[in-house]
């Protein structure tokens, strides 16, 4: 059954949303919350971390240092994976930009069966960097660091949860507008800012709030993810100066919901916050491939397929893709020339596990994808619309594959999930393994990359963030 997507809010029920989600700001402590969940979101802290530094040597942070250096002064803020210290709004675009440019980053999918993957939010990758920035600058603790992030996602999550579909089917960008509310919460928590400059925050970052998915598949993808990390920190700086904003952005007839997606639905987020969490229900996907989620259904069940199978490169005559059509409307590239294309081809996915049993960062990059053997698979690689993953709903990203082989053989399998979901988690080792590989990535010292995984799994009995800061700085 569809949700009822409210387009004008005035009734005792939608009104003061605004002040509810700031209350739950205000008033969460990290005492209250489940210890399962702290444990879900050091995990997801420390893959943030890891893409932050593979993202540090990506073409988008070379681009986006150079522009930072251009036009900022001196902070004390860490752009991760450099020796730059910049007022924390930079620091949050930058690292923003980092974790979110591979995108490889984490992915909250809601459960309603008309959500289009719960409008793909990438729930980490806008609100880390604030909370790190904010939490660095302001020397707090890793109990402190914690609960500001918990609750900058959990706002993020159950707003795009909320969210009228029409939002990310007509072009935004969840990750860029949910994620600027994300930032500013999380910001607006380390401040310990109060209930109505709380309201205050929500009210110009929403206003601040972009992202267009025309952009996926180019460097403007991760500035988004970076601009909302940033634009949530503005908003609290400017709100700290006085700056005055409504106190009922989310709810207003002309406010952030009916703006950007015609209404939404009020019980998916009034009373829902932190009940439960969004990282203990329905759960937030860690990615193992560093391209749109999602292929990872498909991917997870290709790779399963060659090693039981153990099939060749070279026995492969065609494969057959099949998935919903709201799928193939995001994974648009079809014969990728660059990883910016790649990590949104479900044909350059499938093609290169098919090649090399593996798909991490260097299978992602421009010399890989242009090599012949890769473009010669890409041709056999049938790409379409299946009615069978088309009745099973657009909650999952349901995938079906045919493998036709040189000895008349055919080889099938589906997938519903991605390694990584909720349904087949990653664990804390596995996402160290990630985060080892991506600090290998960006050539970062060996020492520093065992102690930022250590420190993160013991991460409420630090003291002073700043210790990560030293870890992640050159």
């Amino acid at each position: 059954m569809k949700k009822a997507y409210t387009p004008n809010i005035n009734s005792s029920k939608g009104k003061e949303l605004t002040n509810y989600v700031s209350k739950f700001v205000y008033k969460t402590k990290f005492k209250n919350i489940p210890s399962t969940v702290v444990e879900l979101a050091k995990k997801h802290i420390l893959d943030g971390f890891g893409l932050a530094l593979s993202g540090s040597v990506a073409r988008t942070g070379e681009y986006l240092f150079k522009q930072i250096k251009k036009n900022s002064a001196n902070g004390r803020a860490t752009v991760i994976g450099s020796k730059m210290k910049v007022p924390s709004q930079f620091a949050a675009l930058a690292n923003g930009v980092g974790i979110h440019s591979d995108d490889y980053d984490d992915t909250q999918l809601a459960v309603g069966s008309d959500r289009v993957y719960g409008l793909l939010t990438h729930p980490t990758a806008p609100c880390l960097p604030s909370a790190f920035a904010e939490g660095e600058i302001n020397s707090i603790s890793g109990k402190d660091f914690l609960n500001a992030y918990l609750i900058g996602v959990d706002v993020e999550c159950k707003i795009s949860e909320a969210m009228s579909p029409r939002h990310y089917q007509h072009g935004f960008h969840s990750t860029a507008t949910c994620g600027t509310l994300a930032s500013a919460a999380a910001a607006a928590k380390i401040r310990k800012f109060d209930v109505e400059k709380i309201q205050k925050s929500l009210g110009v970052a929403a206003s601040l709030s972009a992202g267009l998915r025309e952009n996926f598949g180019t460097m403007t993808k991760p500035l988004h993810a970076g601009r909302a990390a940033e634009s949530g920190v503005v908003a609290c700086d400017l709100v700290g100066y006085g700056w005055s904003a409504t106190d009922k952005i989310l709810e207003s007839p002309r406010g952030f919901f009916q703006a950007h997606g015609g209404g939404y639905d009020l019980n998916s987020i009034k009373g829902k916050l932190g009940r439960p969490w969004t990282f203990s229900k329905p759960g937030i996907s860690i990615k193992p491939h560093p391209c749109g989620s999602l292929t990872h259904p498909g991917m997870t069940k290709m790779l399963e397929l060659i090693y039981k199978y153990d099939i060749k490169p070279e026995q492969v005559v065609k494969v057959d893709v099949g998935t919903n059509h709201n799928m193939q409307n995001a994974l648009i590239h079809h014969r990728p020339k660059n990883e910016f294309q790649a990590k949104f081809s479900m044909e350059y996915s499938m093609a290169i596990l098919l090649i090399e049993r593996r798909a991490y960062i260097p299978e992602y990059q421009d010399k890989r994808i242009n090599k012949p053997d890769v473009q010669g698979m890409l041709r056999k690689i049938n790409f379409y619309k299946n009615q069978k993953a088309e009745a099973a709903g657009y909650d999952k990203m349901t995938t079906i594959i045919d493998i036709y082989l040189k000895n008349g053989k055919k080889i099938s399998g589906r997938g519903d999930f991605g390694k990584g979901s909720p349904a087949i988690p990653m664990t804390y080792d596995e996402v160290a393994d990630k985060f080892m590989g991506c600090a290998e990535f960006a050539k970062w010292p060996l020492n520093k990359s065992k102690k930022i995984i250590s420190t993160i799994k013991n991460l409420e009995k630090v003291k002073n963030i700043k210790l990560l800061s030293k870890l992640l700085s050159k």
